[in-house]
């Protein structure tokens, strides 16, 4: 039965989160989706369905979200703080916890359902993992019955365990790896925790009950990647486990052939030598269906792959914001003078002719001019535990706000006059590239590029004149190379655009 209440679903724009939410409205549940951008929401493909609620709250402002859970009934809890600028994410994890323990009591919710990480509490669990157990733990304080699954390794298109698991395989015909690899564990498929989060919220019987949830398959890690490349038509993959490759070793190794955050990947690879298998199965018979096989599993997340159809990914996690510095006024207060760097093309060609185009930047498409400098940045940013080029992009043709874009983050997409890109790369300072598109005839339509930097210091005015001659150098040549990917004549050639936009107050405030 659908709750008469809307259901709260925290971390909506995440990995599960962001699936949860479309599975719920079509059981007939309404939905408050909570995030930390509005905007970033409202772009998901159910962003607008009338059945669903937004609010925006950061987990760690009591305040906010304690209005957003007023009126709602029950909670899912799907979040966790290893990201990149988190710092202590376990501190962060408490908090945030304290504070839905604190929201729950204000708005009366009679349940939250928790998603944890697997692990038996009398190993020496890894700090990821005893915060995830921790969390639970906390949440339980407060009046609301809670309901806690555990799962290990989610096997999915775009989850990070999967995309780890993906890019070691497909890079490295021969590993040598650490020897978690002979770890077990009990892997699900992402179509499976769904159904168990939904179906607990849909059985008053798991109301204050821990449960494991896992797969069918328990297998080692070394077993993963061997099925793996059986399901992607690799050749037999060639492993051999070594002594001498510790977590932070293994970290640093992961970062080269993985397109998933250091923030994720060090914490991941410490819980890696816990063995994460189900102890207790008493889920299968209060929520009763047939979990998927690792096999079938990996099957479906590589189709998706192939098709274009990944709905969430691991890097859907993350601002989706402008700085304070980008709106109008002078950014002195914020610590430093404000550097641009831009150019303007004109061309024979209406803006709906150039946007799909530009919404194809980045990823497989490239940069349209400067790859091998775009490549080499990224591969520095990477050796600085950035996330340079390898996360790549969602989807090939389509952009929504707070997506991932190599190393940007999409802040806003405006089809077809604007795309702004926050840059999520190592720079000693905050950097912002945008796109816009004009009309300024009935045949010819303006095309500017804009880089804006903020420094910190006398390091981030260094790093801005050190990449200011490589910034002409392929400026210039992008708008070409976008004018000549759209088939149109440029009516006047790319040239330096030293001030800012028209309406730049209008674009940054919106």
């Amino acid at each position: 039965m659908p709750e008469a209440k809307p259901v709260l679903v925290t971390g909506a724009t995440g990995y599960v989160g962001g699936r949860l939410v479309p599975l719920l409205l079509e059981r007939g549940h309404s939905v408050r989706a909570v995030g930390r951008s509005a905007g970033k929401l409202a772009c998901r493909p159910w962003g607008r369905h009338p059945g669903v609620q937004i609010a925006e709250a950061d987990l760690h402002d009591e305040a906010a979200l304690a209005r957003a859970a007023e009126g709602c009934g029950a909670a899912f809890y799907l979040v966790h703080s290893m990201q990149p600028g988190r710092g202590d994410f376990a501190a962060a994890d408490r908090r945030a916890a304290y504070n839905m323990v604190k929201a729950a009591k204000h708005a009366g919710l009679a349940r939250i359902i928790y998603l944890g990480g697997l692990g038996d509490a009398a190993d020496d669990l890894s700090e990821h993992l005893r915060s995830r157990a921790e969390t639970g733990e906390i949440l339980k304080l407060g009046p609301a019955a809670v309901t806690v699954l555990r799962a290990a390794v989610i096997l999915g298109a775009g989850s990070a365990s999967f995309e780890i698991l993906r890019g070691l395989t497909e890079h490295l015909p021969v590993m040598l790896t650490p020897r978690w690899v002979r770890t077990r564990s009990q892997p699900i498929a992402v179509s499976d925790v769904l159904a168990y989060l939904a179906g607990c919220l849909e059985r008053p019987e798991t109301a204050g009950r821990d449960f494991d949830i896992g797969g069918p398959d328990v297998l080692s890690y070394q077993d993963l990647i061997r099925l793996y490349a059986e399901a992607a038509g690799l050749r037999r993959r060639l492993i051999v486990p070594v002594p001498v490759l510790s977590p932070r070793l293994s970290a640093l190794w992961l970062r080269l052939f993985t397109p998933v955050s250091p923030a994720l990947v060090r914490p991941l690879v410490e819980g890696l030598r816990n063995e994460c298998v189900v102890r207790d199965p008493a889920i299968r018979a209060v929520v009763p269906f047939e979990p998927l096989s690792c096999r079938e599993a990996m099957a479906r997340a590589l189709d998706k792959v192939r098709q274009n159809r990944v709905e969430t990914c691991w890097s859907d996690a993350g601002e989706a914001r402008p700085a304070e510095w980008t709106q109008c006024g002078d950014p002195a207060y914020a610590g430093g003078r404000e550097l641009q760097c831009g150019y303007r093309a004109v061309l024979e060609a209406a803006p709906e002719d150039l946007w799909p185009h530009i919404a194809r930047i980045g990823g497989a498409t490239g940069w349209y001019a400067g790859d091998a400098l775009w490549r080499l940045r990224g591969l520095v940013d990477r050796i600085a535990a950035g996330p340079g080029l390898a996360r790549g992009r969602r989807h090939p043709e389509e952009l929504r706000e707070g997506d991932a874009l190599d190393f940007f983050r999409v802040l806003r997409v405006e089809p077809p006059s604007r795309l702004l890109l926050h840059a999520e790369m190592r720079t000693p300072g905050d950097a912002f590239l945008e796109f816009h598109v004009e009309r300024i005839s009935r045949n010819a339509t303006e095309l500017t590029l804009l880089a804006r930097f903020l420094p910190r210091g006398l390091a981030g005015l260094l790093y801005w004149y050190a990449v200011y001659p490589l910034h002409h150098a392929v400026f210039g040549g992008m708008l070409e190379g976008l004018a000549k990917a759209t088939g149109r004549p440029l009516l006047e050639e790319p040239r330096r655009y030293t001030k800012i936009f028209r309406n730049a107050c209008a674009i940054f405030t919106k």
